[in-house]
């Protein structure tokens, strides 16, 4: 079986985004998905993150809590996701499809774009358990 391509993940990506509750559509709309192989040196360092295997999504943008009407025009806020990496966790996991892994990594990212902190999603997502 070939492996999905980045085309493949970004129509999963799309189809998480579309099934967003009314509440949360408007906001995730503006956000570009894109779909990268890995992760840079630069992003690994960044985060302070050692294996590029470690790191699945990244929410890059100001988040909707952060922004004021006085700030200057920025670029759109961006959700990448890194196919080799999430590619690899869903064949170590076993346990999920791979449509459904896509979703929780965008979802999780998004959350980032509404203000949501790691602690804060962690706190409601019982997805990993």
């Amino acid at each position: 079986m070939t492996p999905p391509d980045a085309a493949a993940l970004l129509e999963m990506a799309e189809a998480a985004r579309a099934a967003l509750p009314a509440p949360f559509a408007a906001g995730a709309a503006e956000v570009r998905i894109a779909v990268e192989e890995w992760p840079s040196d630069e992003v690994l360092d960044d985060l302070g993150i050692e294996d590029a295997y470690d790191l699945t999504g990244l929410y890059e943008g100001v988040a909707l809590t952060e922004r004021s009407v006085a700030d200057p025009p920025t670029e759109p806020s961006r959700v990448t996701l890194y196919r080799r990496p999430l590619l690899d966790e869903w064949a170590a996991r076993g346990d999920v499809e791979l449509a459904d892994l896509v979703t929780h990594v965008v979802v999780h990212e998004l959350a980032h774009h509404f203000g949501w902190s790691d602690d804060d999603i962690a706190a409601i997502d019982r997805w990993w358990e």
